[in-house]
């Protein structure tokens, strides 16, 4: 992978790698320093998902992909990988990645979750597919279309809600 700004790859991959964590603390410590990298962190932090042991690093890793899910191939397909995952904070990050990516290609994978044995997973993948549908990410958290909640992920997300 390039090297993004001042870091070597080596210095991003050892702070990607404290994100697996339970610490919020050191969670946010680390975040600290990679935010600043943009969109070039994703590409680090779909590659660390695998090797993550503890569900809060998994949801940190799709957590801080959601804001690029629009810009970036990486996150899109770190959002269809962490469907399947075992947590059921990580599948709603997953969900809410993919609604705010508002790709129409991430329906058949969020289709595939509307059988799932937990509840609130076929809920969240619900939510995904209206926000999609509507072309409204929004809607995701705004599930009776009230027009009286916003997610507002990066500048300019206020919007209407109206479809």
């Amino acid at each position: 992978m390039e090297v993004a700004r001042h870091m070597t790859d080596a210095e991003i991959r050892r702070l990607v790698g404290r994100l697996d964590t339970t610490s919020a603390r050191d969670e946010e410590e680390a975040w600290g320093q990679l935010r600043e990298l943009g969109v070039t962190v994703v590409p680090y932090l779909a590659e660390a998902y695998g090797a993550f042991r503890k569900w809060q690093g998994r949801v940190a890793l799709v957590f801080h992909s959601i804001r690029h899910a629009r810009a970036s191939e990486d996150a899109f397909r770190l959002g269809v990988e962490a469907l399947s995952d075992k947590a059921t904070l990580v599948r709603y990050r997953a969900c809410g990645l993919l609604a705010y990516s508002q790709r129409p290609d991430a329906l058949p994978h969020l289709r595939a979750l509307l059988e799932h044995s937990d509840a609130r997973t076929v809920e969240d993948a619900r939510a995904a597919i209206d926000a999609i549908s509507h072309k409204n990410h929004h809607y995701f958290v705004d599930r009776q279309h009230s027009g009286r909640s916003f997610w507002r992920v990066n500048e300019g997300d206020e919007g209407d809600t109206r479809a």
